[in-house]
């Protein structure tokens, strides 16, 4: 009996993933009318998913937050399927609050020493783990053809900030020092991460340069959070109906935040941080995300102070498109470029 909500859910997956390959015009019809916001429209596969997305249960942040952890893990499953990959190994290391994990992806055919990205996930510092972005990370490995290295942070409520920041910095600097010994080019590694990730990479992309030990040599941003010191126009605008909810992002802050911090301190709003000499960086925002407006004003402070950036806006799609690396077309397409970008970084 155990193994039936899995078998149920892989059904629920399949079936879904069948639906978004029909025909682009099908699609456009089982939609509906268009959804136009700021000059934008949402492409038709973001809209059929959201619509689809009703008919899975609660969303995670009306619910508590163990359950909430369960039903991330889930729906991130039934998004990102099971690509292949050559080898996925789990490791543990010493932590600054105790075992620290990872998780290594070896592409396959690759025996020689390579770049690698190191990796955090999302779910707004209180959700997501190693099985929540396996897929993506998966993807990431063999379409980038580079190892890659998933970090699982502690959470809050239980490990609230700067735990995560902590561990993101623990993870870095043991990769950095034992990068040779497995398999990877030392000067070619990558941080990257999407939203809470994509803060945490950018984070540790500066504070490394200003601990002057190694620094990474590539910057992968997915619709990273930078800013808990004011609150930008696209997180009204979005808040309501398009995955990533208000609720949801005051739940992220109320536990990640235990009170008294200063929200401009650059561990959590790197947009008030010193970019003076980070690595060049791939920043990708969605056209339909409450943190676009913070995604693109971190592009610009990088390419103010002369750091190369490469900044895209997948316009017609909605936060956690990384995650769909095995749903529709969009969606992967947009995951491929970000691989590439990737790929071209560290090569």
């Amino acid at each position: 009996m155990a193994l039936v909500p899995q078998v149920i859910g892989a059904v629920r997956g399949a079936a879904a993933r069948s639906i978004m390959q029909l025909p682009r015009p099908v699609l456009t019809r089982l939609a509906g009318a268009p959804v136009v916001v700021a000059g934008r429209t949402l492409d038709p596969e973001m809209q059929l998913l959201l619509k689809l997305q009703h008919l899975e249960g609660p969303a995670a942040e009306s619910v508590s937050i163990s359950r909430g952890r369960r039903i991330i893990v889930s729906s991130s499953r039934l998004a990102g399927g099971n690509p292949p990959i050559g080898a996925v190994t789990d490791r543990t290391i010493d932590g600054p609050g105790g075992p620290l994990r990872l998780r290594f992806y070896t592409p396959r055919g690759l025996s020689r020493r390579s770049p690698a990205l190191l990796f955090f996930h999302g779910g707004g510092w209180i959700y997501g783990d190693l099985e929540s972005h396996d897929a993506t990370c998966r993807f990431l490995a063999e379409e980038a053809q580079v190892r890659v290295v998933a970090v699982d942070y502690r959470l809050a409520p239980e490990a609230p900030f700067p735990a995560a920041v902590d561990d993101a910095m623990a993870a870095w600097a043991w990769i950095a020092e034992h990068a040779q010994g497995l398999g990877i080019d030392p000067t070619r590694i990558a941080v990257g991460g999407d939203s809470a990730g994509g803060n945490l990479a950018a984070v540790v992309a500066q504070q490394a340069v200003a601990a002057g030990g190694p620094t990474p040599a590539f910057q992968l941003l997915i619709y990273p959070a930078t800013d808990f010191a004011e609150r930008a126009p696209s997180r009204d605008t979005y808040a309501e109906g398009f995955f990533l909810t208000r609720a949801f992002m005051d739940l992220a802050e109320e536990n990640y935040l235990v009170g008294g911090e200063d929200r401009s301190d650059p561990r959590l709003s790197p947009l008030h941080g010193d970019v003076t000499g980070v690595a060049p960086a791939y920043v990708v925002t969605a056209g339909f995300d409450p943190l676009i407006d913070e995604g693109d004003a971190y592009a610009e402070k990088l390419r103010a102070a002369g750091v190369p950036v490469e900044h895209v806006t997948e316009d017609g799609l909605i936060h956690g498109f990384i995650n769909m690396v095995s749903m529709g077309r969009t969606a992967p397409r947009a995951a491929r470029r970000a691989a590439a970008a990737l790929q071209r970084g560290l090569s």
